[in-house]
């Protein structure tokens, strides 16, 4: 099943003291790249989350936001270092005279600064936070996947709609080429008893200048290479593996483009041409959706 690479998952766990909330954003990248923003006190948790999210997201770009909130029976030990402080509010002082400021050094000033104002931190409440932000990451996970799954489905459907024109377009140009040496030969013989209605000309060479047409005119390869290209693709949408297919597809449609254009510069015929500006068209549209495609 083809996913998007774009998608949303949100996921929380809360315990007795603290509530973990998981916000994962996803958009379309050529490559996997991973951006986490979280409280200090999860921080050690990055490389066990990093690594659940390798196994689910290999394509597209990943911000990750992880939240604390403590429940409102719940109340961390503050503790407070005065020794720390006087010698803060000493140095300021100093400081402010050897400036010749007039500013006072007020408290608020000091309780910004490093270590003076600590929360307590134990064991307990880190393994409960771990065990939180697992709970929560696994199901902001699992949604995430469910929108990318629920997108990839719909890109599906219209793909596939997609690759139905271009095999009409194939099917309709194969028919076309058979017809196409015989139009051009009696054109010729049009436009050459128009320019010399009394004059006769070499039936041989006619047949040698109609043989060379045929030769350069002859799309059979091009058509068969186009037919396997469109079932190549249809069966890579409709792979289960879970194996990412994006790039896959991007050359296939790369390739189905570079036939579309040979077919173009070969059939020198009105309707094929038009032809091939449809099929250009839906060439396009296709490689739009691949960019979305993980």
């Amino acid at each position: 099943m083809i996913r998007s690479m774009t998608g949303f998952g949100r996921g929380e766990a809360a315990g007795a003291r603290r509530k973990v909330i998981v916000e994962i954003k996803c958009v379309n990248q050529r490559y996997a790249d991973f951006n986490f923003r979280m409280p200090r006190e999860l921080g050690a948790l990055e490389e066990q989350l990093r690594n659940m999210l390798k196994v689910v997201v290999r394509r597209g770009r990943a911000d990750i936001f992880l939240s604390l909130e403590d429940s409102p029976s719940f109340a961390r030990n503050v503790s407070l270092d005065a020794d720390l402080a006087k010698r803060y509010y000493a140095l300021l002082m100093q400081l402010r005279d050897d400036l010749g400021l007039r500013d006072e050094v007020r408290l608020e000033h000091i309780l910004r600064l490093p270590d003076v104002v600590a929360a307590a931190e134990d064991s307990t409440d880190q393994e409960e936070l771990a065990s939180l932000a697992s709970t929560a990451f696994a199901e902001a996970l699992a949604g995430l996947v469910a929108m990318r799954e629920r997108e990839g489905m719909a890109m599906r459907v219209d793909l596939h709609s997609r690759l139905a024109k271009l095999e009409e377009f194939r099917t309709a140009v194969s028919s076309r080429a058979g017809q196409l040496v015989g139009l051009w030969r009696d054109r010729l013989v049009t436009r050459l008893t128009e320019l010399a209605p009394a004059a006769a000309f070499d039936p041989a060479r006619l047949e040698q200048e109609v043989s060379l047409y045929a030769d350069r005119s002859d799309v059979s390869e091009e058509l068969v290479r186009l037919a396997s290209h469109i079932k190549q693709m249809g069966a890579a949408l409709d792979s289960t593996d879970g194996e990412p297919v994006g790039r896959r597809l991007d050359f296939i449609c790369q390739e189905m483009l570079r036939e579309v254009n040979t077919v173009g510069s070969k059939a020198l015929d009105s309707d094929v041409a038009s032809g091939i500006i449809a099929a250009k068209e839906e060439l396009e549209k296709i490689r739009e959706q691949l960019q979305n495609i993980e």
